[in-house]
């Protein structure tokens, strides 16, 4: 006779719902039978131990479950109560300047008494509609002078950030959120942080609250030691918790790092699931798992609050294949993306961004006027050193003009350096761009081009040659031009 045929019926939370029983038990998923009112996405108790978890499949005489705990601490034959509710987390405000897990619980020790009487939301809501959108045109500046030149974000938009491992991807991020704080732009940010080391993320959290950082967004964690299922969460998560604050208003910057771990996560419990296994034994729906996610980004209308959610996924890459299965999956989901070249970050560059590969295919919608004005000439004259740089690999010989393209390719290269945690105004990178694409770089050597960027910021400073200057002012090009021509004689004199 079949445990389903017996009604375990009760009350839960005044609510009635049914009772099963936990039929096998392993690798974080649990079979379940007696829960025939169960609906995929719904949240469940195990155990006297009250562990959460999430109907993932319904079959016919039973339903499959993941565990957000211990499996260890449930036995077959344990109970499992059916709550009638989707798998939710808290929202608000006082999860900022936190470190939380997937379920809305504190990891820093903050109290987290309000998690009683807070608003719970669905983590797997479904995004906006079209009706509800604007098109992407606010800026959203990372203070990385190459991406914001030559790699435009704009609020609202999902830009991927893609390379192997330790090329710099997260410190991208990271950047991005520092300068934030730093432009006092009012956006806050969320880290999702998925299968990483708990001493990394606790030595970043305490780095951005020294940056008075932390204040203004929050991290959540599901360390590499953590179940599968909490990895599979935490993007779910996260993203929740940014939407509630984008449909109050607010701008937000979400940093899912990375989501290739989110994928082998699924992919452990898919298989333990019995689903059939597809390319590179991912389940067939692997891309559905990142699309619903990723599709949540937006610019909400302004009947919405006119807040919006700004994607950025990591994914991580093997020997540089962008070609895998994850990584094309993710990037024709997105909106462009920033690819971290091995082959320049051993050159030293800093950040080592590929400009041939990165793309933003909302593009200079989303860029300040000044800043447009210049970008198109310094990847022109970015995108001509290239070339020239494989025709010197096979010795060939330069012509005059030929030469001052290198030798101007050189400086810019050296210009567009960054070190870490040193996001730039978006006036000082006009400055810095407009003399090195108009030639103010040709006559100062190339291992004096840092000096000369650090020479440059004290006069700014010293003299306040911005205060009448806006960057996103109507100024017709060629006022522009003469204006920062002024600026950089002035201190080529001093």
């Amino acid at each position: 006779m079949l445990l389903d045929s017996i009604p375990f019926v009760m009350f839960y939370n005044n609510q009635l719902t049914q009772k099963g029983i936990i039929l096998e038990l392993g690798g974080g998923v649990a079979r379940v039978s007696g829960l025939t009112w169960a609906g995929a996405g719904e949240m469940v108790i195990l155990g006297e131990n009250k562990i959460k978890g999430m109907v993932l499949s319904l079959e016919k005489n039973n339903a499959s479950i993941v565990i957000f705990g211990n499996d260890r601490e449930l036995r077959q034959g344990d109970w499992v109560i059916s709550t009638g509710v989707e798998m939710s987390v808290p929202v608000g405000y006082k999860h900022l300047g936190t470190v939380i897990d997937p379920l809305g619980n504190s990891l820093n020790g903050v109290d987290s008494s309000w998690l009683q009487n807070a608003v719970y939301t669905s983590v797997d809501a479904k995004a906006a509609g079209l009706i509800q959108r604007e098109p992407v045109s606010e800026p959203l500046q990372t203070g990385i002078q190459i991406v914001d030149s030559l790699i435009p974000i704009g609020c609202g938009q999902r830009e991927l950030i893609i390379g192997d491992r330790q090329t710099g991807k997260s410190t991208i991020a990271l950047d991005a959120i520092i300068n934030q704080t730093r432009t006092n732009t009012g956006v806050y940010w969320i880290y999702v942080a998925i299968g990483q080391k708990r001493a990394g993320i606790v030595y970043m959290f305490k780095k951005l609250q020294r940056l008075n950082c932390a204040a203004n967004g929050l991290i959540v964690l599901s360390s590499s030691d953590d179940p599968a299922a909490l990895q599979y969460l935490a993007p779910y998560s996260g993203c929740t918790i940014g939407e509630w604050f984008a449909n109050a208003g607010a701008k937000v910057l979400i940093i899912y790092d990375d989501l290739s771990k989110q994928a082998v996560a699924y992919r452990q419990l898919s298989l333990l699931l019995r689903r059939p296994p597809g390319r590179e034994a991912f389940p067939g729906d692997v891309f559905y798992l990142h699309s619903r996610l990723l599709e949540r980004a937006a610019k909400l209308h302004v009947n919405r609050g006119g807040g919006s959610l700004t994607a950025f996924p990591v994914v991580e890459t093997q020997a540089g294949d962008v070609s895998a299965f994850i990584p094309t999956n993710v990037i024709s989901i997105t909106d462009g993306q920033i690819y971290l070249d091995r082959e320049i970050f051993n050159k030293g560059v800093r950040p080592a961004i590929n400009v041939g590969i990165s793309v933003s295919r909302v593009g200079s919608k989303a860029q300040v006027k000044t800043m447009k004005s210049l970008s198109g000439k310094l990847g022109i004259e970015l995108a001509q050193f290239k070339e020239i740089e494989v025709l010197m690999k096979f010795g060939s010989a330069l012509d005059k003009t030929t030469l001052l393209i290198m030798e101007r390719g050189l400086r810019l290269t050296e210009l567009l350096k960054q070190p870490h945690s040193q996001p730039l105004s978006v006036k000082l990178q006009v400055l810095y761009i407009f003399t090195g694409i108009f030639g103010y770089l040709d006559s100062i050597p190339v291992s004096e081009v840092s000096t000369f960027k650090a020479w440059l910021v004290n006069f700014v400073n010293t003299t306040n040659i911005f205060h009448k200057f806006n960057t996103n002012s109507d100024l017709s090009e060629k006022a522009f031009s003469n204006f920062l021509t002024e600026a950089v004689k002035e201190f080529k004199k001093q």
